[in-house]
């Protein structure tokens, strides 16, 4: 594909439709969730209270994460708005279309990514 026709205004379209939906199925979630904690089920076995405490830790550490992911998907749609999605923030050169696939919140071309991670590696956060 030419240059010029990397993030033309139907991919933006294509892939602001695709994080806009990732962005809903995160809020219903984490309605559904809400609702789920509400109902109290009083159970006298305590294996059977472990067992459920466990499952609405592991729902609420769930929503933690998708949580996160909102925020990361909130960007990229303010930069498709600002026009600057699709390209890496360290190189500035174009992420690519199978990785913005695979990954529509993605800020770094696979090749900065990696360095990224081997800096994070070897240095420490």
């Amino acid at each position: 594909m030419p240059e010029e026709d990397y993030m033309n205004a139907q991919q933006l379209a294509f892939f602001r439709a695709r994080l806009q939906a990732m962005e809903q199925e995160i809020l219903q979630n984490a309605d559904e969730t809400t609702e789920h904690l509400r109902e109290t089920v009083v159970v006298p076995d305590p294996a059977d209270r472990a067992t459920i405490e466990e499952e609405h830790a592991l729902e609420l550490r769930t929503r933690d994460r998708e949580r996160k992911l909102l925020k990361k998907i909130q960007q990229a749609v303010q930069q498709v708005d600002s026009g600057e999605y699709g390209y890496c923030e360290e190189t500035g050169d174009p992420i690519g279309l199978p990785r913005l696939l695979a990954r529509p919140t993605a800020t770094l071309t696979l090749e900065a990514q990696q360095r990224r991670e081997l800096k994070q590696k070897l240095y420490g956060d």
